[in-house]
């Protein structure tokens, strides 16, 4: 028994290709269909209620696409709005905030965790429920990665000086872990790991949150089948040539050949 329909991927815009690189790598035989919604990005600043509406209107889009499993590539949605996503989508609802949890929980030698996200993300607390009394942990919003990153900001001075503000805090308070709480935030890992120093381990969700796509899939009996090669699809609300500038940037040649094109989502459940 196989199951040819695509994994569905989406977030506020470019940042959740990393999970969806992870999921290409780990899945091979999976078509992946992925929605970044860049015409309503930025989501991190924004109430949680227009990001819980958001994020119905595309996952209802994606349902409608029959995708077999959601995958919430997007901290500040999935804070905002996956316990509503979950009963309303009826099919597997995979976040990242667990994952990422548990990794940083594995990784940390001295038990002092940092994690940095979007504000919306910080605010909800989520990543302090998910490791509870396992780890001291120090939290910190981070809101100017997420615009340099869809910019195609990596390394500019304004960033390198943007990410110390944000991170003396947590090196002064010991931290040997740093949790990439938001799925732009892998596509700076040089940056941080620079400003960090080599001994902080950074955690990035996107290969944790792969495998649990992949036991969804295993456990349900959803695995595509086995030979030739799965035809990927990418989509933005925004611009498309824009999307696909940034996405060849940080994903490559799956985007390159197949190219973007731009898709309406409309309605939300209630």
């Amino acid at each position: 028994m196989s199951d040819p329909r695509p994994i569905g991927v989406f977030d506020s815009g470019v940042g959740g290709l990393t999970v969806a690189r992870a999921i290409i790598d780990l899945l091979p035989h999976e078509p992946l269909l992925y929605v970044g919604d860049s015409a309503r990005f930025p989501y991190g600043s924004q109430p949680v209620e227009r990001i819980r509406t958001y994020a119905l209107e595309i996952a209802e889009y994606l349902v409608r696409r029959e995708v077999k499993v959601l995958v919430i590539a997007c901290n500040s949605i999935e804070v905002s709005a996956i316990g509503d996503i979950a009963v309303t989508a009826d099919i597997p609802v995979v976040g990242v905030v667990n994952p990422g949890s548990r990794a940083a929980i594995r990784a940390t030698r001295n038990g002092i965790v940092g994690v940095i996200g979007t504000e919306a993300t910080i605010a909800t607390g989520a990543y302090q429920r998910a490791m509870g009394s396992a780890v001291t942990l120090h939290a910190a919003a981070c809101p100017a990665f997420v615009d340099h990153v869809e910019r195609g900001d990596t390394s500019s001075p304004a960033l390198r000086e943007a990410a110390r503000g944000y991170l003396e805090p947590l090196m002064d308070a010991g931290i040997d872990t740093l949790v990439l709480g938001c799925t732009h935030y892998p596509l700076l890992s040089g940056l941080l790991q620079f400003e960090l120093g080599p001994d902080v381990v950074l955690v990035s969700s996107a290969e944790e949150t792969a495998k649990d796509v992949y036991g969804e899939l295993v456990s349900r009996d959803l695995l595509a089948p086995e030979g030739g090669r799965p035809v990927h699809e990418f989509a933005t609300t925004g611009d498309p040539a824009r999307f696909q500038d940034l996405a060849e940037l940080f994903l490559g040649p799956e985007v390159r050949n197949l190219g973007v094109r731009q898709v309406t989502v409309e309605g939300a459940w209630s």
